[in-house]
């Protein structure tokens, strides 16, 4: 559907509505049909009275509060005149009548400072006065003691979901106005496509990092490297499980559950030749001793920033020589890219510094082809993916950022992103060594810009070989 001119939007969220999915009113007469309770009036007098007041409301500001107002402005001068509209997304079923974990859409948490899973249906409207915009925020109020709702509505009672904030209560956390969602107009929630240049804006504006938001991508980290440790102490379980990459997941998984919200991303724990299939998350493959284990995962934390860190360890806590010659390799063209990392380069200076190391010690082992034009870069049939990436509320931030500004742009103190080289040859690869295939190396940590260079986020985590050997000998369990 289009949007009529003087409206701006934002994408839905992430877990938008399934057009597949049956309506609420079918869902309710299921409900009902089966639920097999009393419905006359005495039931619902009784099961309506005598309960306790709450007594967890919510009342203070967030700390995200102060910092999703100046988000609001900025991108209230990129619009002036125009509605923003920036929904949060709907419940996904995931089948039948089971929905997904609700998870809001990136741009409504960045700018109403919400996170975790509270507020599905949520719409954030912008409306232009003379001197800006005002801002309300649209929820659906939790049915009350003496709503049907309160006991009837799997999606939203508290019988099911447990206790939703009220609207005074979000308008405490927010500083935003709010109002039932049933009151948005409908000519509003008729336009249900983004535009590209409100994404544009907000990923832009996500480039650089307010203070707020680097302290949750540093307890994102925090907790994303005590995940790595519980892994090292279940290795002795994953090689002794015919599905030990599984064994690695849910220990990590599990770890992000009970330390963050979630996972940030599906976790790549792949074990020997699955090493080198870059997204391997299927982690379906046995933990055998002699292989590499590359561990690529992030803790989302309740705010819903992400790290994203990556090792690759030896099984049984000792590198082999070829093994260590690879894995060199990749941390050497780390380095390289941390050496240059600094306000004032772009990401591809980041990359090619990189590059420049991988292509070295590749062209020297004799595996790469002469090459009729040099911009071929044959050497990257063993890296095909970039050195960097920015991080924040996703994994792979501000991705709808121009060009100009994401590779080509100068980096900027408070930008925060990964550097991830590394090296892949695969198990059929007859263009190397024998002794070659098989083996898959990444390394990957966080990086803070700061006024006069780089802050690795991630650096407590051991990079170098011998440190990393005597770190899993330290957490490793008998």
């Amino acid at each position: 559907m289009r949007i009529r001119p003087g409206y701006a939007r934002s994408s839905g969220g992430r877990r938008a509505c399934d057009h597949g999915a049956v309506s609420d009113e079918q869902a309710e007469k299921t409900n009902k049909a089966r639920a097999l309770r009393p419905d006359n009036a005495e039931f619902k007098t009784w099961i309506g009275s005598q309960w306790a007041e709450p007594d967890d409301l919510e009342t203070t500001a967030a700390a995200s509060a102060p910092f999703a107002a100046e988000r609001r402005a900025r991108l209230s001068a990129a619009f002036p005149g125009k509605r923003i509209v920036v929904p949060a997304g709907d419940l996904k079923v995931r089948s039948n009548d089971t929905d997904y974990r609700f998870s809001p859409d990136r741009d409504f948490a960045y700018l109403t400072g919400l996170g975790t899973d509270r507020e599905p249906g949520a719409v954030l409207v912008l409306e232009p006065t003379a001197d800006g915009h005002d801002a309300t925020l649209y929820l659906i109020p939790p049915a009350g003691k003496d709503d049907d709702g309160f006991y009837t509505d799997p999606r939203s009672g508290e019988f099911w979901i447990g206790r939703r904030p009220g609207l005074d209560e979000f308008a405490a956390m927010t500083g935003i106005a709010t109002a039932p969602l049933s009151t948005l107009p409908e000519g509003i929630r008729l336009h249900s496509q983004p535009t590209k240049a409100v994404r544009r804006v907000l990923s832009e504006m996500r480039l650089v990092k307010d203070v707020w938001e680097v302290q949750q991508l540093r307890e994102a980290v925090d907790a994303t490297i005590a995940g790595f440790e519980r892994v090292v102490g279940e290795l002795p379980r994953a090689i002794a499980h015919k599905r030990g990459e599984r064994v690695v997941e849910a220990t990590f998984d599990g770890h992000a559950r009970e330390e963050g919200n979630a996972v940030g991303y599906e976790t790549i724990a792949a074990s020997g030749a699955h090493a080198t299939t870059l997204h391997w998350i299927t982690n379906d493959g046995q933990v055998r001793e002699g292989d590499l284990l590359l561990l690529d995962a992030g803790v989302e934390v309740e705010s819903l920033y992400t790290a994203d860190i990556t090792r690759t360890m030896p099984v049984t806590g000792e590198f082999s020589e070829v093994q260590r010659r690879v894995y060199q390799v990749v941390l050497e063209a780390a380095d390289a890219a941390f050496a240059v990392a600094r306000p004032g380069v772009t990401f591809r200076d980041v990359h090619e510094a990189a590059m420049d190391v991988i292509e070295a010690h590749l062209t020297e082992w004799g595996i790469v082809p002469e090459a009729e034009n040099e911009e071929s870069k044959l050497f990257r049939r063993w890296m095909v993916h970039s050195t960097s990436h920015h991080l924040g509320l996703d994994v792979h931030d501000c991705a709808a950022a121009k060009r100009e500004l994401y590779m080509d742009g100068p980096l900027q103190p408070g930008m925060v992103f990964t550097i991830e080289p590394g090296l892949y040859f695969k198990a059929d690869d007859l263009a190397v060594p024998a002794e070659l295939r098989g083996i898959g190396v990444r390394i990957e940590d966080d990086v803070l810009v700061t006024e006069d260079g780089v802050e690795n986020l991630s650096a407590a985590l051991p990079r170098d070989p011998g440190a990393v050997e005597a770190w899993m000998a330290r957490h490793r369990r008998a």
